[in-house]
């Protein structure tokens, strides 16, 4: 069975960041002060800090792309992750990677996107038609 996971960063407005992971992302907010806002992240607990978000670099070389390092992600079964790309293209989410199949026949087959929250927080989520294919070499 997995287990949730926890991740902690800073964004640099609480009401942009619930607005973004609340109302675009589709996140149900729980627990906050006057300086942090806890998020059901897809079934994790994202804690939100008022504060300088983390230097990035594109640095990371997966298949054709380089991707923004470091970020933080989720894996969604291949039908939710479909719904949430139709849901974000609409409403003009500009993509860093935009909606794409990845390494195509090959063990590990994926779909991505990568978009930035308002903080500039960098985000992958992925989509797989069978988990099993999660860890695949």
């Amino acid at each position: 069975m997995n287990r949730p996971f926890h991740a902690a960063y800073h964004v640099c407005d609480l009401e942009q960041a619930r607005t973004f992971y609340r109302d675009v992302l589709g996140c149900t907010e729980g627990r906050s002060t006057a300086t942090w806002v806890d998020f059901d992240f897809f079934g994790n607990q994202l804690s939100l800090h008022l504060g300088t978000p983390f230097a990035t670099t594109r640095t990371g070389q997966v298949g054709e792309h380089k991707v923004l390092m470091p970020h933080i992600g989720v894996v969604l079964p291949l039908d939710e992750w479909m719904t949430l790309a139709v849901r974000l293209t609409r409403r003009g989410l500009a993509f860093e990677i935009p909606p794409v199949v990845r390494f195509v026949g090959e063990p590990g087959e994926q779909r991505t996107m990568f978009f930035l929250d308002p903080s500039g927080n960098p985000i992958e989520v992925k989509g797989f038609k069978d988990f099993a294919g999660l860890f695949a070499q």
